[in-house]
C-alpha cells in the first residue's frame, strides 16, 4: 500500500466516519490489535532510519544506504501517513465518546504519540540542514504543508462528533473549515461532496510522491485493520476499498503473531518511545 493510498484512505475515513461512530454493535478487538501491531512495527522502522540520519549529520559523509533516493520514500511516508493517523485517532475518540467506553481511543492515541515523535525527529533534521540537502528539504517542507492543510480540511468532517482542535495541525484553520461545511445538505448532495473530496485529494497527491513506499506490507495491514471497523455497506465498489476489505476478512490470526515477533526483534536496542514493549498492552483499558 503506497503513501498516496494512505492519503486517500484518510479521506475515506473522514468523510464516512459517521458509519463507525453511529454504527450498532462494537468494532472487533482484532481490528484494533492489527492496527496497533502494524503501526508499532512501522514506527520502529522509521525511528531506526531517523536515528541513522541524525548520526550521519554528526559524522559525515553519509553512507550510500542513506542517499536521498533511499530515504526520501520513508520521510514522505512519515508525513503522508500522519493524515491517516490523526483522522483515525479522532474517529476512535468519537466512537468511544459515543459509547462512554475505552475501546478504540487508547490504542489510537498510543500510535499517534509514537507518530508525533517520528514527526518531531524528522522536523529537527529538516531544521538542522546537514542530514538533508537544502533543495530536498525545501521540497519536503512544501509537501508537509500540503499534508497539514488537507489534514485540517478532513478533520472538519468530524467536528460534530469530537473536538477536532486537539487532532488538528492548526486548530483555528480546522475550525474554519468545519464552519464552512454544509451539514444540512441533502443525502445526495453529501454523497457528491464525499466523491469530490476523494477525487480532489487523489489529484492533489497524484504527483510528487515516490513510486514505492518502504513499508507496503505494514501499510496494508494498517489499512485493512481500519477498514474492518466499517460495515459492509461501504464496500459495494471496486478498487482499493474492496480489495482491502476482502484481504481483511480472509486474513488469519497468524499475521498478528508474526508482527508481534517482528516488534520484539525491532525493540532490541531501539530508541525508546515510552515504557518497555509489552505485546499485551493493546488489551489494556
Amino acid at each position: 500500500m503506497q503513501s498516496r493510498e494512505l492519503v486517500e484512505l484518510a479521506a475515506l475515513v473522514a468523510v464516512h466516519s459517521s458509519l463507525i461512530v453511529e454504527a450498532r454493535g462494537d468494532v472487533a478487538q482484532s481490528a484494533s490489535e492489527q492496527y496497533w501491531t502494524a503501526s508499532k512495527c512501522r514506527i520502529d522502522r522509521w525511528l531506526k532510519l531517523l536515528k541513522q540520519l541524525a548520526v550521519a549529520a554528526e559524522q559525515p559523509p553519509a553512507p550510500p544506504t542513506l542517499s536521498w533516493p533511499r530515504v526520501r520514500p520513508v520521510l514522505e511516508e512519515i508525513l503522508a501517513s500522519e493524515l491517516l493517523t490523526r483522522i483515525w485517532t479522532a474517529t476512535a475518540a468519537a466512537y468511544d465518546q459515543a459509547r462512554g467506553d475505552q475501546n478504540l481511543e487508547p490504542v489510537a492515541r498510543n500510535i499517534l504519540s509514537g507518530h508525533l515523535e517520528a514527526r518531531r525527529r524528522l522536523l529537527a533534521l529538516l531544521a538542522d540542514g546537514r542530514a538533508i540537502e537544502l533543495p530536498h528539504a525545501v521540497d519536503l517542507n512544501r509537501f508537509r504543508r500540503r499534508v497539514e492543510r488537507w489534514g485540517d480540511m478532513l478533520l472538519a468532517h468530524l467536528a460534530e462528533t469530537v473536538a477536532i482542535e486537539e487532532f488538528a495541525f492548526e486548530p483555528d484553520r480546522a475550525r474554519d473549515f468545519a464552519d464552512d461545511l454544509d451539514r444540512g445538505a441533502a443525502q445526495a448532495e453529501r454523497r457528491f461532496t464525499c466523491q469530490l473530496v476523494l477525487a480532489s485529494i487523489r489529484a492533489s497527491f497524484a504527483a510528487g510522491l515516490s513510486e514505492r513506499s518502504p513499508n507496503i506490507d505494514l501499510n496494508r495491514r494498517i489499512g485493512s485493520g481500519i477498514l474492518s471497523a466499517f460495515r459492509e455497506e461501504l464496500f459495494d465498489s471496486t478498487g482499493l476499498v474492496k480489495s482491502l476489505w476482502l484481504e481483511r476478512i480472509t486474513r488469519t490470526a497468524n499475521d498478528t503473531e508474526v508482527m508481534i515477533e517482528e516488534l520484539l526483534r525491532l525493540d532490541v536496542g531501539r530508541a525508546e518511545l515510552g515504557p518497555p514493549f509489552d505485546p499485551h498492552c493493546f488489551r489494556q483499558r
